[in-house]
């Protein structure tokens, strides 16, 4: 599957999983819904991609910052979502992807696209239904460790080069999510019916999305992962219409939309700098091999 298609599977299937944990809120709780996520996504994983722990320490480390990025990302944006429609608290949490895609450009239109998503995000809490703060600041906490994760999850992708890393990541964080789930649902994550409905959430929420965002961040680089996410906030605000019923005021539904406008023109603005680089060398376009002795020559003042 194409990387943009891989990214688009795993929106889809976080932004569903999400509509479906509100089913879950009434028996558990935000903190039951992350744990159980986290458990059962870290069971499934660890049986297909069997981790184990002989590493290195640095990718030992990495590991573990990205499952703690995860589990806090987990546990502020699912308190956004029992607090806020689904459409605005995933409009928060994708400040962290958007700031992503505008880090390190110094593009004097960057700086528009950053100020149409502002306003977007002034537009969406500001106006229109009234939306509880707390439910804000959980977003944009959400949106820091999103953000967080994009970049630690690139690192990890290039140094465990199958789905073991992001096996080893999520068990980490789901020992993290242990204490706080069974402080606030205790016995009730056992429920059978629970526990059912909690697995269709992990799979959907957390194995195949992870699964495919690691792979796509295989071969993009974070900046281009960040903005692929753009229609993010839109398809969360439509499932939070559709499945559940949440409505949003006119003025809050332009705020999503300019959310995503404004990641999606940060994209496609021409860069000059990447353009006046060549997209391939020439051993991809099919061109002569050079000898390997040249190559290292050439080579030899690169970091």
């Amino acid at each position: 599957m194409p990387a943009p298609g891989l990214v688009m599977g795993g929106v889809l299937g976080l932004q569903c999983g999400a509509a479906l944990t509100t089913r879950l809120y009434p028996a558990v709780g935000p903190a039951g819904v992350v744990t159980l996520r986290l458990c059962i996504a870290a069971v499934i994983l660890t049986a297909l991609w069997r981790p184990g722990l002989r590493w290195d320490r640095t990718t030992l480390g990495i590991a573990a910052t990205a499952g703690t990025l995860l589990t806090v990302h987990h546990v502020s944006y699912y308190e956004a979502v029992d607090r806020l429609p689904l459409g605005a608290a995933t409009t928060m949490e994708f400040l962290g992807p958007f700031a992503i895609a505008l880090f390190g450009s110094r593009r004097t239109i960057d700086l528009l696209w950053a100020c149409l998503a502002a306003a977007g995000v002034v537009l969406l809490s500001h106006s229109g239904i009234p939306l509880d703060a707390a439910g804000l600041a959980c977003g944009a906490l959400a949106g820091c460790c999103w953000g967080g994760y994009i970049l630690v999850g690139k690192r990890l992708a290039e140094r465990v080069p199958d789905g073991r890393g992001l096996a080893l990541a999520v068990a980490w964080g789901s020992l993290l999510s242990l204490p706080y789930g069974i402080a606030q649902a205790g016995t009730k994550l056992l429920a059978p019916t629970t526990l059912a409905l909690a697995a269709v959430v992990a799979v959907l929420s957390s194995v195949l999305p992870y699964t495919f965002h690691l792979e796509a961040l295989r071969r993009l680089p974070p900046r281009t992962f960040g903005v692929l996410t753009s229609l993010e906030p839109a398809v969360g605000a439509l499932l939070g219409l559709l499945v559940l019923g949440q409505h949003l005021a006119v003025p809050q539904w332009a705020g999503v939309l300019a959310v995503a406008l404004a990641a999606i023109g940060a994209t496609r603005t021409p860069n000059r700098g990447v353009e006046s680089a060549p997209e391939n060398t020439p051993e991809e376009e099919g061109a002569p091999r050079e000898p390997a002795s040249a190559r290292v020559t050439k080579g030899a003042g690169s970091p």
